[in-house]
């Protein structure tokens, strides 16, 4: 028995079925106006701010809450401190770590050490000690109240910044980053 080939009807309705695609210029143009529109939406969604003590977005919103905020921007940088409690047992051994508490502070460059000093905050003695480790002063709470909390603290360099090693990631200037 030998095959026919088809008759010219069936090859031409198999033919207008591709020629009248589902997707054609008029609904392409319809869903890409529409992911067009969701991008903007969601655009707009995100970059609205809530500046509230549950949502910190923004690095002006920290430097806005930093104890003395003109000092810490003219002579340091604001900082977020944590403060938490670590309990080390050796017998059985085991790390317990206590509920941190997170508030507003400041860190100031080696430069300008003297605007602590001249408040009468830090002494001669704690400044030398401080310089000899290679360290820098950071503080919590109001330098004109009675009780700031000023320490010496230790500028990590093995700390990395995650954020800027990502590619197309700016990196800040060289003179910002050592305290």
């Amino acid at each position: 028995m030998r095959r026919r080939p088809p008759s010219r009807s069936a090859t031409t309705s198999k033919s207008s079925a591709f020629q009248s695609p589902v997707f054609n210029f008029t609904t392409i143009a319809i869903l890409g106006g529409v992911f067009v529109l969701g991008i903007g939406i969601g655009i707009a969604f995100s970059s609205t701010t809530t500046l509230t003590p549950s949502n910190v977005a923004s690095r002006e919103f920290i430097d806005t809450k930093a104890p003395n905020p003109e000092i810490c921007a003219q002579y340091g940088a604001s900082a977020m401190v944590m403060d938490a409690r670590l309990f080390v047992t050796l017998n059985p051994f085991n790390v317990y770590v206590g509920q941190p508490s997170m508030r507003p502070g400041c860190v100031i460059r080696q430069n300008n050490w003297a605007i602590l000093e001249q408040r009468n905050l830090v002494t001669s003695e704690q400044v030398r000690d401080c310089k000899n480790r290679l360290n820098t002063f950071g503080f919590t709470g109001n330098l004109d109240s009675d009780k700031p909390d000023i320490r010496c603290i230790y500028q990590n360099e093995a700390a990395q910044n995650f954020f800027l090693t990502q590619p197309g990631a700016v990196a800040p200037p060289q003179g910002t980053e050592r305290f």
